[in-house]
Parts: structure tokens; C-alpha cells; sequence
């Protein structure tokens, strides 16, 4: 049984990850936890001018939180009945990278599914606070699904790579989306001139020996930056899915904060799949 584990501050984005996901393995047996977390009295100007009079404003907090779990859980039984999924709600006093980093440990969590932005989440942005926090540390796949995005099964799924990542190893979440949608994996590679090494050449023939059983087809791309390759083939091509190992640090972190209006005008329009790298 898989555990996916559901952020929500209860926006409609955190509640449309919350319909993507249930979709998304609508085929398989699913514990679902509904995470909500509140903020901790350090970081709560109210809990700070507050607290002193009102003793027992966490209590006032825990209660909407769990109602507000409550809700979100009557609204997913009543639109998505499956009896392959079950549920169960956690309410937190923490930060919720914090929460989520912990949870990935303590329940053995399989993935982290969440929305890209929060219900104040600023457009300027690729990604919302809480998202890149999450990205930053959490050790499982974390799939990031855009405002407003309808579902659609990943039937095409592009994974740019410079084939550092094992095969299968951390790519187990990549091959098991692709397995359970029959999907096409689209593997694109950014040519920096240098030719690939043994142990890049033994990895790309591992990836398309792990896709024997699937379409998949590899790109080389030459004069192109990795950012733009991606919009490119975006752009290009039908795609469902867009898949990263973060193992580079640098890379990632520019891509996050990434202003929608620079010069290229990067946006992930599609569900973003983030596998951490075990050498992060």
C-alpha cells in the first residue's frame, strides 16, 4: 500500500492536489494523510499579542485546523469514492517543512503531494514558500501540482537528466508513474560539448533497459541552456508530466525563485515531480 501524504492549508490550490492525487492513483491502494500544520507561537504575531490574555489560543487553533480536515476529508469522500483509498487526518503545532521532513520518517511516506502555492501564495514566483521548503527537505518525491491545473493521466512525462541519477534506485517513483499509466517518458539531456562518460553511458542504457516495457525516447540538445531546453520541448510537445532529480543545488534554487516575467519566462504549467538525490 502506498502512503502519499496530502499538505493542505485549505485553499482550492492545496484542495485541486488533493484531487489530482486521488486521480493520480486512482488504480492503486493509497493511505492518504491530510496534513494541516498551524504556526508555531514564535512565528505568530497574533499568538504573540494574543497570548497572554487568551491562555488558550492553541487550543483555538488546533479546533479549526481539525475542522478544517475534517472538511477537506468530507469533500474527497463525497466527489471520489474508491475503496482502495483511505484516509487519515494529522493536525500540527509545527512548521510544515519541518512536519512534512518528519513525516516522510516516521510513517515512511512514498511521495508528498502538494499545490505550488498556498492560498496566498504571490504570482510572481515559480513556486510558493512553503513548496521550496518543502522541496528543500524533504528525502521522498515530491510532486508540486500548479493552480488551477485540470487532471490529466501522465501519459507524457519529460525528464531532462544528466544522467548522474541510478537506475533504478531513487528513480523507482518515475518508473512506477510511468508503469501505472503506460506512459511515454520523453529523456532529454542538455550536450555540453563533452561526450558522456562510462558511468553516464552505463546509466542512460540502465534508464532505457528500466523502460523496456514503456515508450521512451532520448533527446540530446546542444546551444541551450537546461531552463530553455525544458520550454522549449514544452512548448514543442504534448507533455503531462515534467520529472527532476535534484542534485544539483544550485540549479534548483534558481529555478524556485524564478521570476515569471524574466527573459524566458519559465513556468511549469504542468505537474512537477522533485526526486532528492541521496547525495543532497
Amino acid at each position: 500500500m502506498k502512503k502519499i501524504l496530502l499538505p493542505t492549508d485549505f485553499s482550492e490550490n492545496a484542495y485541486n492536489a488533493i484531487k489530482y492525487a486521488v486521480q493520480l492513483f486512482e488504480k492503486e491502494e493509497c493511505l492518504f494523510y491530510l496534513l494541516n500544520t498551524y504556526t508555531p507561537v514564535l512565528y505568530d504575531n497574533e499568538y504573540l499579542v494574543y497570548s497572554a490574555s487568551q491562555p488558550t489560543l492553541t487550543e483555538i487553533y488546533s479546533k479549526r485546523s481539525n475542522e478544517g480536515l475534517e472538511r477537506v476529508l468530507r469533500r474527497v469522500k463525497r466527489n471520489f469514492r474508491n475503496d482502495k483509498h483511505s484516509f487519515k487526518k494529522i493536525s500540527s503545532f509545527n512548521l510544515l517543512g519541518d512536519e512534512i521532513k518528519d513525516l516522510v520518517v516516521e510513517k515512511e511516506i512514498d511521495m508528498v503531494i502538494m499545490g505550488t502555492k498556498g492560498a496566498t501564495g504571490a504570482e510572481e514566483i515559480l513556486f510558493g514558500t512553503h513548496t521550496v521548503h518543502a522541496i528543500k527537505k524533504t528525502r521522498c518525491p515530491l510532486l508540486a501540482i500548479p493552480s488551477l491545473y485540470e487532471y490529466r493521466p501522465p501519459s507524457q512525462i519529460l525528464f531532462p537528466t544528466d544522467y548522474e541519477a541510478d537506475i533504478p534506485g531513487i528513480l523507482q517513483s518515475l518508473l512506477e508513474l510511468a508503469e501505472l499509466h503506460a506512459s511515454t517518458v520523453h529523456i532529454l539531456h542538455v550536450y555540453s560539448g563533452l561526450n558522456l562518460s562510462e558511468e553516464q553511458t552505463s546509466r542512460k542504457n540502465a534508464l532505457g533497459n528500466a523502460l523496456k516495457n514503456n515508450g521512451h525516447h532520448f533527446y540530446s540538445i546542444t546551444e541551450k541552456s537546461v531552463v530553455r531546453a525544458i520550454y522549449d520541448f514544452q512548448e514543442e510537445n504534448e507533455v503531462h508530466l515534467l520529472a527532476m532529480v535534484n542534485n544539483k543545488r544550485s540549479f534548483f534554487e534558481n529555478l524556485l525563485f524564478m521570476p515569471l516575467v524574466n527573459e524566458i519566462g519559465f513556468n511549469v504549467k504542468i505537474p512537477f515531480l522533485v526526486i532528492p538525490s541521496p547525495r543532497r
